[in-house]
């Protein structure tokens, strides 16, 4: 099942978090800052262990200071207009963050941001519907799935996403 929470990321009780990052994933702003400052210098420490993060592609490091036990970097597109194409970037980030996660072997609970909507300006109803069909395609893998926004508009715009999806057959129940 989906759950749509409004709350801080950095908060939340589950195996994972995904930050909605930049190809440095070194920190910045937005939901990348925060993770950062909450997780502590270890991560940072972690993160400069790798390369550029392409985006679409996810990476997993530890939570360290978080609540969460991992956290799986993605990047999604920046907005364009939406006529090259971003909706299947986007879809690819989320669906990269999901593979990572099942590759982990122990990530059964996952929480979201929406991934884009910042500074890199997706329309938040356009990327809503990309992330609860992503959310509803990898269900069965998962026993708890959050999408974690970030005020009163956002929760009420994946609340409708959330709505108008059936779940998959197979999901968790």
């Amino acid at each position: 099942m989906i759950e749509v929470i409004r709350t801080d990321i950095t908060t939340l009780k589950v195996d994972a978090i995904v930050n909605a990052a930049n190809e440095a994933f070194r920190g910045g702003g937005g939901v990348d800052g925060a993770i950062h400052r909450a997780a502590g210098p270890e991560l940072l420490r972690e993160c400069e262990q790798h390369d550029r993060l392409p985006r679409g592609e996810a990476i997993l490091t530890k939570g360290y200071r978080l609540p969460a036990r991992w956290i799986i970097h993605t990047v999604g597109p920046t907005w364009r207009g939406g006529e090259t194409g971003e909706p299947a970037l986007l879809r690819r980030a989320y669906e990269s963050a999901f593979w990572t996660a099942r590759q982990s072997g122990d990530i059964k609970s996952i929480a979201f941001p929406s991934i884009s909507t910042g500074v890199f300006g997706y329309p938040k109803a356009d990327a809503a519907k990309v992330a609860v069909d992503a959310m509803r395609a990898n269900e069965a893998h998962f026993t708890r799935i959050i999408a974690c926004v970030f005020d009163a508009d956002d929760e009420a715009i994946y609340q409708e996403a959330v709505s108008k999806t059936a779940p998959k057959a197979g999901a968790w129940r």
